[in-house]
């Protein structure tokens, strides 16, 4: 028999003003001390909103969220414990998230609630109202672009860390603060049904899949201002020590609307293999098919197959950029800097050898993809945008059967044995009377 904790019963007010944790804590509590292998207990949230800091899961339960039921982040900062944790490649002290998932098994998150994070509060935090104030404009006057992400210290809605037999389905996620929902560590993960929406402020990834093995996301709907879907593995000296890779991952038939669409990276240092991104539908994303590293990220990127995309209006079909954004990726405390040096910074700071700071690349098949733009579409438009290190390039990539519409070509430069077969390109330049048009076979 399926024991059942209705939240109400332990005293929660639903009324989006109270806060709730210790009543859906308790809940949660009484839920797991009886909760076996063999009997598995529920913990349900009526519709209401729930104002809440972080929760925390544990095995053999499952949460499920009535349609209409809402657990609502507050903004009280000092609610939200600091734990151990791994943020955007490096292990770090971090507020946990709204929604913990930590060193579990056999857990399961339904229903047709939500989680939002109250995203507006923290992204005001990072640029200001305006997004050109706030503690990013603070840091970029010192030169410290590299860790004002780590600094600011944004809530994740939801966060999956060394567990293992999970169950997230049909749920929304919105309004992040930082990621929306963020797997770490952790195997046998099903991802499936989720509607993330709403998230109009940096880094509100939707899905990171960082160090995982045995992962499937499946039937997903994505709009974010940041990775649609994304596989990780670590930054740079740190992720290099730790050395998890992200490998036997399924991501398909999912929906990716604003973003920066389906990544590999930029954290790379524990590589990625056995990567399967099929039959996915874009429309108005910034990529298709995007990786991304840098030269002190190290890592093995290799045998990833993406086929059966239709893109439209997709600004770059194709972004692989190995050296990507040195603002950020490459941390370097300025010469003339006086003052506290954090733990964290000193973690990014740690020097990588070029030997193993660039990644490599191999065995990427991409096939059976359209991208086209819309008459009305007035946005960039690129067919490919790939650069990796000449002295260490991509090989063995290889486009079947893809067919782009774009305003230009692009470039591509640090492969080697590129494969072409049935690619057909066309570029319609500023003058819609140009038209040129490639056909590879």
């Amino acid at each position: 028999m399926n024991l059942i904790f209705n939240v109400k019963e332990y005293g929660a007010a639903a009324d989006g003003i109270t806060l709730d944790t210790k009543a859906l804590q308790t809940a949660f509590d009484a839920a797991a001390a009886q909760a076996s292998e063999s009997q598995r207990t529920t913990v349900l949230l009526p519709a209401g909103t729930y104002l809440t800091s972080s929760l925390f899961l544990g095995s053999h339960m499952e949460l499920h969220m009535e349609e209409g039921a809402v657990l609502l982040g507050t903004t009280e900062e000092s609610r939200y414990p600091v734990i151990r944790t791994r943020v955007a490649g490096i292990e770090m002290d971090w507020p946990a998230a709204i929604l913990n998932i930590n060193g579990q098994k056999d857990v399961k998150v339904t229903g047709k609630g939500a989680i939002d994070g109250q995203g507006p509060y923290w992204w005001n935090k990072y640029w200001g109202q305006d997004q050109k104030g706030g503690m990013r404009k603070e840091y970029d006057a010192k030169n410290l672009r590299w860790c004002v992400d780590y600094d600011c210290a944004r809530v994740r809605n939801m966060v999956v860390m060394e567990s293992q037999d999970i169950e997230l389905s049909g749920f929304e996620s919105l309004r992040s603060g930082f990621w929306n929902i963020h797997l770490c560590y952790s195997e046998h993960v099903h991802v499936n049904g989720l509607y993330i929406h709403d998230n109009e402020g940096p880094s509100t990834d939707g899905i990171d899949i960082d160090s995982c093995r045995h992962v499937v996301v499946e039937h997903c709907k994505v709009a974010c201002n940041d990775d649609s879907i994304c596989i990780k593995s670590g930054r740079d000296a740190d992720g290099l020590r730790v050395n998890r890779i992200c490998e036997d991952v399924v991501i398909r038939d999912c929906e990716i609307l604003t973003g920066a669409g389906v990544t590999i990276g930029s954290e790379t240092s524990g590589g990625a293999k056995n990567i399967v991104i099929r039959d996915l539908k874009y429309h108005n994303t910034d990529c298709g098919f995007r990786m991304k590293s840098a030269k002190t990220r190290g890592g093995l990127i290799e045998d990833v197959l993406v086929e059966n995309l239709e893109m439209v209006n997709v600004k770059y079909p194709f972004s692989m950029c190995l050296n990507w954004h040195p603002a950020y990726s490459y941390c370097r405390l300025p010469e003339d800097y006086e003052g506290e040096i954090p733990e964290h910074w000193k973690t990014l700071t740690q020097n990588v050898e070029k030997e193993t700071g660039i990644p490599k690349v191999k065995n990427i098949t991409i096939r059976n993809v359209t991208s086209v733009n819309e008459p009305d579409y007035q946005g960039p438009s690129r067919a490919f945008e790939i650069d990796a290190f000449p002295e260490k390039p991509m090989e063995q990539v290889t486009f079947d059967h893809v067919k782009i519409q774009a305003k230009e070509l692009g470039r591509i430069q640090g492969v080697k044995h590129m494969n072409w077969k049935d690619v057909e390109i066309s570029i319609d330049g500023p003058n819609d009377s140009q038209n040129d048009q490639y056909d590879i076979r």
